[in-house]
């Protein structure tokens, strides 16, 4: 049996989605011609919706955009969203895929958290747990924070040498190391570890973004180095950033981000 559905409303809904979407104001009509609706229904439901506080109507330009009801529904839905849950209902979908240890991480300053892990399926696997604060220039998933801040926030973080701990001997330790790395993940879309939080793993990650467009967190993918090799890097990192993409879109994120 089929749904039943109320027309006016799905064509309400349809207005305020493509307002949504649209880099600029419109007038009624331009919505009537995208829509392919009625000029008379047009204005009927682009009034009803200005009443509600859903959108706003420019009595000098003409021009319709968003009201400040569709900005509290989006606060409502972002209050709704719980960071680690959606992370870990995305990183289950990639362990699944890979078989590996899977984790997502928030930065915390120059360090990150690991607010979720998925354990890999292999008896030889990494030995870490969610709440571990480790800092971000050692860790892939802080790397791939770290590339998407500014210049200048970069600097207050890692001002000199001084300012960089290192847990192996491959970690980063100089400034020059560090903007080079977060240049070629910046570049790329995924940041990459080679042994510099644990000498025994290597590892892949991405950004995770939120409706805003801040990224708010990183996927990542830890492989022991006895598993590692230039096919499965490719694998991990494909897998990597569909989940991490898939997150961000979870939370609210564009397409376009």
């Amino acid at each position: 049996m089929a749904r039943l559905t109320a027309p006016a409303l799905r064509r309400g809904l349809d207005i305020l989605e493509m307002l949504a979407e649209s880099s600029e104001e419109l007038r009624v009509p331009e919505i009537t011609r995208r829509l392919g609706l009625p000029r008379a229904t047009t204005h009927e439901l682009v009034n009803t919706l200005v009443d509600r506080g859903y959108l706003t109507l420019s009595k000098e330009t003409g021009r319709v955009a968003l009201g400040v009801k569709a900005l509290q529904l989006g606060a409502g839905y972002e209050r709704g969203i719980d960071l680690a849950s959606v992370g870990r209902e995305c990183a289950t979908e990639v362990a699944a895929a890979c078989g590996e240890t899977v984790q997502v991480v928030v930065r915390d300053g120059a360090f990150v958290v690991f607010i979720v892990r998925i354990d890999s399926t292999h008896p030889v696997r990494l030995v870490s747990q969610a709440g571990s604060r480790l800092p971000a220039t050692c860790t892939a998933g802080g790397k791939a924070m770290l590339s998407a801040l500014p210049a200048p926030e970069l600097d207050a973080l890692f001002p000199d040498d001084r300012a960089l701990q290192k847990m192996t001997p491959n970690s980063i330790g100089t400034r020059h190391r560090l903007l080079a790395d977060l240049d070629a993940a910046r570049e790329r879309g995924w940041a990459e570890e080679n042994c510099e939080s644990n000498d025994h793993a290597a590892c892949v990650a991405a950004p995770v973004y939120d409706r805003l467009g801040a990224c708010v967190a990183a996927m990542s993918i830890s492989v022991p180095v006895v598993r590692w090799s230039d096919s499965e890097k490719q694998r991990h990192v494909e897998l990597v950033l569909t989940g991490a993409k898939e997150m961000s879109k979870r939370l609210g994120a564009s397409d376009a981000t």
